[in-house]
């Protein structure tokens, strides 16, 4: 299986036999943060440009992906079901036989796969913008420690 110019998705699949054919019964995203020890590397020396997965990376796949001109997208967990019906076609992709159907390699033909862009090829992370503007509102919000200590309440 070439992932050149391909996409990976960070996700444990339900599939069923129907025939000689696989049929995606789920397909919601994996938690992807743990892929990321070995994610710059992938996208590195496979030429990779998209990865879709739940929660966001790391630092490392972010630069990987500004290198490299990948992206990052986040798919919505609780979705499985309405995931799996945007596949169109399955392919066995390798590893099933070795790791089980769940963490083996699945090739997926999809027609339009709803998922967000949050790390782009210019290195911007919105996981990195959005928890900026959370310290901002927090600090906002939060009293200085020695106007708390004056009214005594430590």
């Amino acid at each position: 299986m070439a992932l050149r110019d391909g996409a990976l998705y960070h996700c444990g699949p339900v599939m069923r036999r129907d025939g000689a054919r696989w049929i995606v019964v789920a397909a919601g995203p994996t938690t992807s943060i743990r892929e990321e020890p070995y994610m710059a590397k992938i996208i590195a020396a496979h030429g990779v440009r998209v990865i879709i997965g739940k929660g966001g990376m790391g630092p490392q796949t972010l630069e990987a992906c500004r290198q490299h001109g990948c992206i990052y997208a986040q798919a919505v967990g609780g979705a499985a079901q309405l995931l799996a019906a945007r596949v169109r076609e399955v392919r066995e992709g390798g590893l099933v036989k070795e790791f089980g159907i769940a963490e083996g390699l699945w090739e997926l033909e999809v027609d339009v796969f709803p998922a967000l862009v949050t790390m782009d090829t210019t290195g911007h992370s919105l996981y990195d913008r959005v928890a900026r503007a959370s310290r901002r509102v927090f600090r906002a919000l939060t009293p200085p420690a020695e106007s708390v200590a004056a009214a005594g309440h430590l």
